[in-house]
This record gives structure tokens, sequence and C-alpha cells, in this order.
């Protein structure tokens, strides 16, 4: 039996309050913006790179995001020493890249374990919390969620060209 991405039932986000649960809800309803993108979808359809010449696919989209999500919130913002998940210096598309073997299932389970490990790495952390990325440049964690706010909605918008590509549907 083939694989399908779960239904997504997304969170509203904060429309007033402090600063951190409205950039964290905002960034939690992206996460759940590129799920439900996926949704329905078995495992040939999240591979399909629908708009050649494009390598994008919903499938290189998780793994990309899982990537981002380690690569800004756990490696530069709480300073972890950790490998990336599907690129290496000598591969650096491979979320995108190698996905023609990859299972999906296994690579959703990364993505969504890889967001709870990113908020974990964060949460004591205060906004104005100075981090460098591994080139040595200085963010502050307001920066690093404002700027994940900003990846989601463009691959978001990816995701959705994909979807509608694939089958029709469309996003909000």
């Amino acid at each position: 039996m083939t694989w399908i991405a779960p239904d997504i039932d997304r969170i509203e986000t904060a429309r007033t309050g402090p600063e951190r649960p409205m950039l964290q809800s905002w960034l939690d309803f992206h996460r759940q913006t590129l799920l439900a993108a996926c949704s329905g979808l078995g495992t040939a359809q999240l591979k399909q790179c629908a708009v050649p010449p494009s390598v994008l696919s919903l499938h290189g989209l998780v793994r990309h995001m899982s990537e981002v999500e380690r690569g800004w919130l756990r490696i530069t913002a709480a300073g972890q020493r950790l490998e990336y998940l599907y690129c290496a210096e000598t591969d650096p598309n491979g979320d995108f890249d190698n996905i023609g073997t990859a299972d999906p299932a296994a690579d959703f389970a990364v993505y969504r374990r890889e967001t709870e490990l990113a908020d974990a790495a964060v949460a004591e952390l205060p906004l104005d919390h100075r981090c460098l990325n591994p080139a040595g440049t200085e963010y502050s964690l307001r920066w690093v969620y404002l700027h994940l706010i900003e990846e989601y909605a463009r691959h978001n918008g990816h995701a959705d060209l994909l979807r509608e590509q694939i089958d029709g549907r469309t996003g909000d």
C-alpha cells in the first residue's frame, strides 16, 4: 500500500498579544500550510516535478524546509553542532535532487521532528538573542523568525503552484 500524506488542520494565527507568540503562530501556520499542500497525495505525486524544467517537488520542499529549520533555528540560533540532513558541501541541493529513492513517509516524519526540535532549541532564547550563522554573519533570533516566515511564504507559493499542476487543487 502506498503512503498518503495526511490531512492537516491549520491553526489560526495570533492577531494580538506579545510578539513572540505572534511570530510562533505565523511560523506554525506556514509549517501547516506546507503540509496541507501535500495532504492526500501519494509518493509519486509528491515526487513529481510538476513545472519543468524546475526540480521543485512537494517532497523536495518538505526536505528543504527540514534543512532550513535545522540550519536557522538549531545550528544558527541555538548554536548546536549538527550535520545537514540531505545536503552536503559537495551536494548543496541534495534536499531537492536526491528524492528518487527517498521515502516520503520517513522524510515527513523527519520534518515534523525537526520542527519540534527547532522550537525546543530556541524556546528559552529571547528574541534579541544574537547568533552567528556558519559564515559568521550576526543575526537576532527575531530576524531568524521573520526570515523563516518569509522563506515559508515563498515556498508555500511554490507548493500551491505544484499542487495545482498535480491535481488542480489550489490553496487558500
